[in-house]
């Protein structure tokens, strides 16, 4: 295997194991212990801002009124709003909840109201799956989440000393104009500034999937600093870890399962399975607790090994 086919196969591994030996070396050499703060804030910039390049190149390439909904769309969508809903509620709700057990509930709403990976148009494309279907998905989550998770967040963790009003809105504030600016951006260069749109096009082509890289090796640094100053117990994590698990193959399996019906097996299953964890660990940082991101680096590495197994069949049978 050439140089160039290994790092093609592996690259998903290859950046996260990079995270973990990035935060590990910037943390044991004293001379930078004077820049933790100032790394920590600027990285509350960085990140959103990577999520919020990856969709705008992402958007782009599509028009909106060539992507037509599709009833398998439907069916993901009700799948991954209604398990969000339900779960939500159950934490609003039960009394005397134990801080495990809403660790547990708090990670499956992550893994399943998380919205579709940018690059997964990328990696559908590769696998030989329909990518315009794709991301006409992803642009409907996006849409539903952040109109969805604003609401129902601000009932299950209500901002202290705010109203569930002033909740909502403030956690929409964040949340609606990183998923949907970059939409309105992609179609206000394609209008004003065509040439330089169609650049974006033509030459970023798998920017999108490269960018997906860098952010997910910052995730996975910041996932590994909230494993290495947890309180949590190993069997807490370890459930963590188990749940992120099933969630991951429980969506790509039902993806799988309602494409199969039409004819997207591909992009259906990786339209549920393939999920933005970069925006999940953002999420869960900002709105839940640094515990709860670690669900989303866990399900970075399941998602990842699953496209790194059909990526590796994929090129090996071809």
């Amino acid at each position: 295997m050439s140089p160039k086919q290994f790092l093609r196969d592996w690259s998903l591994p290859i950046a996260m194991a990079g995270g973990v030996v990035m935060y590990f070396l910037y943390t044991s050499i004293p001379l930078f212990n004077c820049t933790h703060v100032l790394v920590s804030s600027a990285l509350q910039i960085i990140q959103p801002g990577l999520i919020f390049a990856m969709l705008f190149v992402t958007f782009c390439k599509v028009r909106v009124y060539e992507l037509k909904p599709a009833r398998w769309h439907f069916w993901l969508l009700g799948f991954q709003l209604l398990a969000f809903i339900a779960i939500s509620l159950s934490i609003a709700f039960i009394p005397g909840i134990s801080p495990s057990l809403k660790a547990l509930l708090e990670a499956a709403m992550l893994c399943l109201l998380c919205p579709t990976a940018t690059a997964a148009a990328v990696i559908t494309a590769k696998l030989g799956g329909n990518s315009a279907s794709l991301i006409s998905y992803t642009m409907q989550i996006n849409i539903a989440v952040a109109v969805i998770a604003p609401l129902f967040l601000a009932l299950s963790h209500p901002v202290e000393g705010m109203s569930l009003a002033s909740s909502f809105l403030l956690i929409m504030a964040k949340v609606f104009p990183l998923l949907l600016f970059p939409l309105v951006c992609a179609e206000l260069l394609r209008k004003m500034l065509p040439r330089v749109h169609v650049i974006f096009v033509t030459k970023g082509r798998n920017l999108p999937f490269y960018l997906w890289l860098v952010a997910l090796s910052l995730a996975i640094a910041m996932t590994t600093r909230a494993i290495v100053h947890s309180n949590l117990s190993l069997s807490v994590m370890a459930g963590i870890a188990f749940m992120s698990l099933v969630c991951c193959l429980l969506q790509f399996a039902f993806g799988r399962f309602v494409g199969r019906r039409y004819g997207e097996v591909i992009a259906a299953g990786q339209s549920l399975g393939q999920k933005n964890t970069v925006f999940a660990i953002w999420f869960a940082c900002t709105f839940l607790t640094p515990v709860t991101a670690i669900a989303g680096g866990f399900y970075s590495l399941w998602h990842n090994l699953v496209n790194t197994w059909q990526l590796y069949r994929k090129n090996h049978n071809k």
